[in-house]
C-alpha cells in the first residue's frame, strides 16, 4: 500500500471515529437511561487493578465504589479502586473521557506510546494523590498487538466491558485475552446488548412479553447494516453466552433482560453480569 493510499485510508477512519463519536455523545445519554439500572447491580464490586475495553465516555465511572474524601469531595474510593486503565481506540472519546475520569477523582494521564498526540490533550492536572487512570489507545483483537501500557499494568483484579463485546473483530480471541490479562481468581464483568435470548433461556429474569424469535430474526437481518453505522456493532451476537461457553471459568454468573422501552430496546436485550477466571 503505497503512502498516499494509507493517508487516505487513515483519514477516512478519522472522519469515521469523528461521526461515531458525535453521534454518542446523544445516544449514550439514552442509553445510560435505559441501562443504569442495571450496572448498578454489579459495577459496585469492582475493585483493585483495574482494566475497562472500550469505556467510550466512560459514564459508568461513577457507579464505581465511592467515598468523601479529605477535601471534602466525592470520589472513586481508593481503598477499593488502586488504578485503572481504559482501553479505548477512538481518540474523539478521549476529552469526554478525560473529564468524566476527573470529575470522579481519577489522576489523568495518557500513554503516549500508543497515543503521541501532544496537541490536544494538553489541559491534564496531576492529581498525585488521586487514583491514577492510563487512557490507552487499542484494542485487543489480537494477542500479538495488546499495547505495552496495558500488558505491564497486568495482571489485573478486575476486567470490564461495557457494549464493547458487539464490535471487536473475533469475540472469542477477545475473551481469551481478557483472560490472559486477568489474575487467577479475577473477575470480568460485563454489561452487553445481545441477539434475543430463547424463549426458554433461563437468565432471563426480565422477560415483558417481547416476541423474542420475531425481534431475533429482525436483529440478524439489520446487523449487516446496523454494523455500517454503529462503528461496527453486532446486534445479534449472543455475548453472555459467549464469556460462559470459552471456559477457563470458576464460576460464570449472568442474567439476560428484555426491556420494552422502545423499538431500539427490542433489539438491543441485555445479558449482564460477571465470569471469575479460574485459579489455575
Amino acid at each position: 500500500m503505497t503512502s498516499a493510499t494509507q493517508m487516505i485510508k487513515n483519514t477516512l477512519w478519522s472522519v469515521y471515529d469523528w461521526l461515531f463519536s458525535t453521534m454518542w455523545i446523544v445516544e449514550s445519554t439514552r442509553n445510560d437511561v435505559k441501562v443504569d439500572i442495571y450496572r448498578k447491580l454489579i459495577w459496585p464490586e469492582i475493585s483493585g487493578n483495574v482494566l475497562e475495553l472500550g469505556p467510550g465516555f466512560a459514564a459508568s465511572l461513577k457507579f464505581l465504589a465511592h467515598t468523601t474524601t479529605n477535601d471534602g469531595s466525592f470520589h472513586v474510593d481508593p481503598n477499593v479502586i488502586k488504578s485503572y486503565t481504559a482501553l479505548e481506540p477512538n481518540p474523539f472519546m478521549y476529552t469526554r473521557l478525560q473529564e468524566n475520569a476527573e470529575v470522579n477523582g481519577f489522576n489523568v494521564n495518557y500513554d503516549r506510546l500508543s497515543y503521541p498526540d501532544d496537541k490536544v490533550h494538553n489541559t491534564v492536572s496531576p492529581k498525585p494523590d488521586m487514583v491514577p487512570f492510563k487512557i490507552v489507545r487499542g484494542t485487543l483483537d489480537d494477542a500479538a498487538n495488546i499495547p505495552k501500557a496495558v500488558l505491564a499494568q497486568a495482571p489485573f483484579d478486575s476486567i470490564l466491558t461495557s457494549f464493547s463485546l458487539c464490535t471487536v473483530r473475533d469475540p472469542e480471541t477477545a475473551l481469551r485475552n481478557i483472560q490472559s490479562l486477568l489474575k487467577p481468581g479475577g473477575t470480568f464483568y460485563f454489561i452487553e446488548h445481545v441477539r434475543q435470548p430463547d424463549p426458554k433461556d433461563m437468565t432471563v429474569v426480565e422477560d415483558n412479553g417481547v416476541d423474542a424469535v420475531f425481534w431475533g430474526k429482525v436483529q440478524d437481518w439489520i446487523t449487516p447494516i446496523w454494523r455500517i453505522v454503529g462503528h461496527g456493532c453486532h446486534v445479534n451476537r449472543r455475548s453472555g453466552l459467549t464469556v460462559a461457553k470459552i471456559g477457563g471459568w470458576k464460576v460464570v454468573d449472568y442474567k439476560s433482560v428484555r426491556p420494552v422501552i422502545d423499538l431500539q430496546s427490542r433489539i438491543m436485550p441485555l445479558s449482564f453480569g460477571k465470569a471469575v477466571k479460574a485459579d489455575n
